[in-house]
């Protein structure tokens, strides 16, 4: 399996992240709290690691670097993650072709 480049600026970008959206975190988890839509606040908690990895139903998966995560999550925790990230890249710009960079098929299973 081939890795993905990681910015070695991570740790940095994710606590400057908290410190902008005023989000918590612990030893192992940046915790972004949110209102559902009947208005009760829950906590969605997003390990620390330089990438989260999404696998879509036909198996290819994509490594997403965690401070685009974290941005896609606090602007649209409504819906998927996968969907918000779409947006978050539309309004960058990015075109699908840009980011299949960290696409990569899983292994069948045997």
């Amino acid at each position: 399996m081939q890795s993905t480049a990681i910015n070695p600026d991570w740790r940095e970008a994710i606590r400057e992240l908290v410190a902008r959206y005023g989000l918590q975190e612990d030893s192992e988890n940046v915790i972004i709290p949110f209102s559902d839509q009947s208005g009760r606040t829950k906590r969605c908690h997003i390990l620390k690691r330089p990438f989260i990895r999404i696998v879509y139903p036909d198996r290819h998966y994509v490594d997403f670097p965690l401070e685009d995560v974290i941005e896609a999550t606090v602007r649209f925790p409504e819906i998927l993650l996968s969907e918000a990230l779409q947006v978050i890249y539309d309004e960058r710009d990015m075109r699908q072709h840009e980011i299949e960079d960290t696409e990569r098929k899983e292994a069948p299973e045997k």
